[in-house]
């Protein structure tokens, strides 16, 4: 033990006053033989002194700055050699080592790379050049070091020309884990991905996202740097500020720099946390390469503090590389690690729930302002980069909003004050219809009933209205496929129905009263009741058949409006409706012209111009539907179709059967045989006049173009007397009707009503 010692003093006294490099032995800082040769690189010295700012000559030169850690580094080595070799480990085999001081130098330890990599058991230190090193016997079978990453990756990639071992005890660079440019290098500590994962975590688990680096200008400071830099952006950390200082602590400028750096660092800020002082072996725990050649291992997170004068290292925590956790020793410490948080190192204050970052013209992200949420978007949690779009077809949000709320399902409901209204104005529509209906049937004899067609004409109009009224029933509730069909096509087809029975009252009452011999004829031949109502109400009856087939209405959930949904019947062809209801439109013209013909007619019974009125209040209703329904959006849209099919079937409805309904009430003494007889008589008797005196004044008229015209043509006087005699014999024609219409025209007239 005695002799270690003083070999150790010997040793240092060498190291430490080392002098230039004139053999390839003297080379060597400590060499021990054995079977097997393991190779050491460490950085003894600081660095190598030349006195010119670049070398002349290619030669190593003095080391200088001697560093007892790294000494004590290379102690440790020949200790466990020696060890090994003083047990029964290696029976017979003894480990001989050869220990390079690099001068954390790269070309010094390239240096003694050759001389690992030159062949064994020769006289002449040489490195053979072959393609194939499988066979060839080196100095050194494995290599420990060197310290810094720089430097072992330098020497790694002229070690993989014979895939030697290297074991590193310091190197961390995250390069050095890709195996396929570094197949055969192992090491004892993490790669710097861990690490720098572990500060970008505990950056972020303080709350901090404003921060500076400071790094150094070697391999292993910018490799540091980029990786760095690219977990700060993932984590939403910004850098304030980077700062490169050389990489060797004696240099001249390094104080300037140093102070020049502090000055850019917030006074709060602390330096809260180093991970260093790696454990690689313990009693407890067993470690091993994994398949990048890293160490099983992790971290320390520990704290500087300054207590009374004097700085203290606390330890805080242990960081596993596996399970990227912090793992916190007690409630005390856990505490003290939550203080963090409490350190502000942030640009902007973070953006609560319901707001967004808006990053500002800065270069930093970091450096924000907050703006609200627009409508239909949210954040849930501080500090998010975007709104979240909410489900517009399901849900919505109103401004600055921390969630999506689901939109309410809305229909006209039965409930609705607008829907309970128009279903009173129906029932009401269905109680008049049957009132109507039982005083035609208490008065099935009187004259007033019998000129509306009779009871049977008269129950199939009131029939018609008793479902148009009931068709209402169907636009209010939560819309079905069924409801949707059922609507449309039960008030087109008996509405169409109605009007066809009121076109041929219309047609009917035209040519009981009709004195034109032609038009007469005309309408005689047109009269045909049942089959104008059939074939007027079967065209419709196809209509809808048709777009029932091809294009039937369905129940569309309409998703436009920013807070509802709006279940509603797409009426699936909008020619289709627009077909049907331009249909009973033609119908109800064609009625109102054959109405409008007979509102002249005798004034008691003038069922003509009660007509008219009831299609013009049709005609109104639905002109105005038009836009109305057009603009309307909403679940009120149905609301606009019941109000207008109340009105045109109220007007109808009304003009119909109320003048009637009036005189078989209160008016029960025109309602009779004789009176009805006498007002017939009193109006074709005014009528035959009204005829008679026309040719009177045609011959009159006629003398007076003649007299007028005493110089025309041979042609226009053959004209004008054909006209004269067509007038004559018209006048002739009218005297004679007018001697005989007392006699037979009431009758006919009576019968034909």
């Amino acid at each position: 033990m005695a002799f270690l010692i003083i070999l150790i003093t010997c040793f240092v006294i060498i190291l430490a006053t080392s002098q230039p490099c004139q053999t390839p032995d003297d080379f060597v800082a400590a060499t021990s033989p054995g079977h097997i040769i393991i190779g050491g690189l460490f950085a003894i010295h600081e660095k190598m002194l030349s006195s010119e700012d670049s070398p002349r000559r290619p030669q190593i030169q003095e080391c200088v700055g001697f560093e007892i850690s790294v000494f004590l580094q290379t102690l440790a080595m020949i200790h466990s050699i020696e060890m090994i070799n003083n047990s029964t480990l290696l029976s017979g085999v003894k480990l001989g080592y050869e220990i390079y001081d690099t001068c954390t130098e790269v070309t010094v330890a390239m240096a003694a790379t050759l001389r690992f990599l030159s062949k064994f058991n020769c006289s002449r230190e040489t490195v053979e050049f072959k393609c194939d090193y499988s066979s060839y016997m080196p100095r050194v079978k494995a290599v420990i070091g060197s310290g810094y990453s720089e430097i072992t990756m330098a020497v790694s990639r002229m070690l993989n020309l014979q895939l030697m071992p290297q074991v590193g005890y310091e190197s961390t660079a995250e390069i050095l884990s890709d195996k396929i440019r570094f197949p055969s290098f192992l090491r004892t500590v993490p790669s710097d991905f861990h690490q720098i994962k572990a500060m970008a975590h505990l950056i972020q688990k303080s709350g901090w996202n404003w921060i500076g680096i400071i790094t150094t200008d070697d391999d292993y400071g910018q490799l540091a740097l980029n990786t760095f830099i690219i977990q700060a952006e993932a984590n939403n950390v910004c850098i304030a500020f980077k700062e490169v200082l050389p990489a060797f602590l004696s240099d001249n400028t390094i104080e300037v720099r140093i102070n020049r750096t502090l000055k850019k660092i917030i006074l709060e800020a602390q330096l809260l946390g180093v991970l260093k002082n790696v454990t690689f072996t313990d009693g407890w725990n067993s470690f091993h390469f994994d398949a990048h050649g890293d160490l099983n291992t992790g971290y320390d997170v520990v704290l500087w503090k300054e207590i009374n004068g004097h700085m203290t290292v606390t330890k805080m925590a242990e960081y596993d590389l596996q399970n990227d956790v912090f793992i916190i020793p007690d409630q005390e410490t856990k505490n003290e690690f939550r203080n963090l948080k409490q350190i502000q190192s942030k640009c902007s204050k973070e953006c609560s729930p319901g707001q967004m970052k808006k990053t500002t013209r800065s270069q930093h992200i970091c450096c924000y302002e907050c703006e609200n949420c627009p409508e239909n978007h949210y954040t849930n949690q501080t500090d998010m980069p975007h709104c979240l779009l909410c489900n517009n077809k399901t849900h919505w949000a109103p401004v600055r909003s921390t969630m999506c709320f689901e939109k309410e399902v809305e229909y006209l409901n039965w409930n609705d004050s607008l829907a309970i209204l128009l279903l009173i104005l129906s029932l009401l529509g269905i109680i008049f219809v049957l009132v109507v209906g039982i005083i035609f049937t208490r008065n099935l004899n009187t004259p007033v009933v019998k000129s509306s067609g009779g009871l049977r004409v008269c129950y199939v109009i009131l029939l018609c209205h008793f479902l148009n009224f009931a068709s209402t029933s169907f636009f209010i509730g939560e819309p079905q496929d069924f409801t949707c069909k059922t609507r449309q096509t039960m008030f087109g087809v008996s509405f169409t129905l109605c009007i066809s029975c009121i076109l041929t009252k219309s047609l009917k009452i035209l040519l009981a009263f009709s004195f034109d011999p032609k038009l007469q004829k005309f309408l005689k031949c047109l009269y045909r009741p049942i089959l104008i109502i059939f074939t007027c109400t079967g065209i419709q009856v196809v209509i809808c058949t048709l777009w029932l087939i091809f294009a039937a209405p369905t129940v569309e959930v309409n998703v436009s409006l920013p807070r509802v949904i709006i279940l509603e019947c797409e009426e699936g062809s909008i020619l289709a409706f627009g077909t049907m209801l331009g249909y009973i439109a033609i119908l109800a013209f064609i009625c109102f012209i054959f109405a409008f013909k007979g509102r002249k007619l005798p004034e008691n019974y003038n069922e003509a111009k009660f007509i008219t009125f009831g299609m013009l209040i049709y005609f109104i209703a639905w002109i105005t539907f038009i836009p109305i329904y057009a603009t309307t959006f909403g679940k009120y849209v149905p609301a606009v179709e019941i109000i207008v099919i109340l009105i045109s079937n109220y007007g109808i409805l009304c003009c119909t059967f109320i003048p009637k309904c009036y005189v078989i009430i209160c008016k029960q003494e025109i309602n009779t045989k004789s009176a009805f007889l006498k007002m017939i008589y009193s109006y074709s008797s005014h009528s035959v006049s009204s005829i008679a005196l026309s040719p009177a004044s045609l011959d009159s008229m006629s003398g007076n173009v003649t007299m007028t015209n005493p110089s025309s043509s041979g042609k226009s006087a053959t004209w004008q007397k054909s006209k004269d005699l067509q007038a004559q014999a018209f006048a002739h024609i009218c005297r004679e009707n007018a001697t005989s219409v007392s006699k037979t025209l009431p009758r006919k007239r009576m019968s034909s009503i």
